[in-house]
């Protein structure tokens, strides 16, 4: 149809005065039913009732006594984000915008791989911060970093949308990337703590190779997630020399290229062996897709064991970047493939949903400011499987 560990304390609703259930990992779980004078065992019971089946009703979660229900009722609830806006493809993504605490409003996005593999697109932010010349979702400024709940409420929310799960052996989602609006790193304990969620059994049991953190270099926060967790790591390089990506990263001015593979080369050390880090390189027509620039970034990359994703860019209003020919994008995946490493370009999922990068909640958030109806077709962000290219 178109149609660390550091944990945090609990998360609070935005009255204060109950605490959300969704965002809690396991040892804050413990605290929280600690707090009430209940064992630990109710941690596993309540988060496989949320995340396993996608319950937010304490009355439906039948193996708790009557007499703690009612005190969940009273303290606690589970409460995910507001859906504003959803869509699904003919090819099977879909699309949500989700509005958080504040008013204001987020994207997320799933996307079939193949049968048996769906991976989904997760926010970090409200907007984003860094500004980097070529994404739209920086254009819209940053409001807010996201709670736990509301980061992990994107996967709830998406597995949700495909019913109950009578078989939890089965995930309608079996890969996330946190490569949606935001840049992850810079809201660094939250996104933590949704990651250790994702990896959790009693969460959503996603493997580490599954779950790729995507991130467009920010060194101090890639240092302190080593030794952490080790989920697959995914870096927005763009470009293949300092010059460049001072222009298009402008993080890249405080943490230039250099330093960041050492940190990549740093935390891929604490993973083992067979892993590697996926490099993000978006396509910009005349700007960083000449063959001088294959061989630079060739170059650059020798010294880290990395797969590299090929992006065509997106236009996007009030922004001169087009994208490239496809023989410019062929030229320049051979250029790399021929240097030795394997190279992926993203395709475009979801054309009948208009597809397009990082402009779906712009797009909403003036349809709702002229009180618009949400049943037109609107871009979203385009983003197959990183961590496809990260993990196997």
């Amino acid at each position: 149809m178109s149609t660390q560990s550091t944990e945090t304390s609990p998360v609070t609703s935005s009255t204060q005065s109950k605490v959300n259930l969704l965002g809690l990992t396991a040892p804050q779980m413990d605290a929280f039913f600690e707090s009430l004078g209940e064992k630990r065992f109710r941690t596993s019971q309540v988060m496989k009732w949320i995340h396993h089946y996608g319950v937010d009703n304490f009355d439906e979660m039948t193996n708790l006594s009557k007499v703690l229900r009612v005190k969940l009722h009273e303290m606690a609830e589970v409460r995910g984000p507001e859906i504003v806006y959803q869509d699904f493809s003919d090819d099977g993504t879909r699309k949500w915008v989700l509005r958080v605490d504040g008013g204001s409003c987020i994207e997320t996005v799933l996307i079939p791989m193949d049968e048996k593999r769906r991976t989904l697109c997760v926010s970090s932010q409200v907007g984003c911060s860094l500004d980097c010349s070529f994404c739209s979702t920086g254009k819209q400024g940053f409001q807010r970093n996201l709670t736990p709940a509301e980061i992990i409420g994107q996967v709830w929310v998406a597995q949700r949308s495909f019913g109950p799960r009578t078989d939890t052996t089965k995930r309608p989602v079996t890969n996330v990337v946190m490569m949606g609006m935001g840049e992850p790193l810079m809201n660094f304990e939250p996104v933590m703590s949704a990651m250790r969620l994702m990896l959790d059994d009693f969460g959503y049991g996603l493997s580490k190779r599954r779950v790729t953190l995507s991130t467009s270099g920010v060194v101090p926060a890639i240092e302190k997630m080593t030794g952490q967790i080790d989920v697959a790591l995914a870096i927005s390089l763009h470009a293949p020399n300092d010059e460049l990506r001072n222009e298009l990263v402008p993080i890249n001015r405080k943490y230039p290229i250099k330093m960041l593979l050492e940190a990549c080369n740093r935390y891929l050390d604490t993973l083992g062996d067979n892993r590697s880090i996926t490099i993000e390189y978006t396509l910009i027509a005349g700007v960083n897709d000449q063959p001088q620039h294959a061989a630079q970034l060739a170059k650059v990359l020798r010294t880290l064991d990395c797969k590299i994703n090929l992006i065509p860019f997106n236009p996007f209003p009030n922004n001169d970047y087009q994208r490239p020919s496809r023989n410019a994008i062929v030229r320049f995946q051979t250029a790399m493939i021929d240097a030795g490493y394997v190279v992926t370009v993203r395709s475009t999922r979801g054309d009948d949903i208009d597809a397009a990068c990082g402009q779906l909640v712009g797009q909403v958030m003036d349809k709702t400011r002229r009180s618009a109806r949400y049943t037109e077709l609107l871009p979203f962000v385009d983003v197959t499987d990183a961590s496809d290219s990260a993990a196997e």
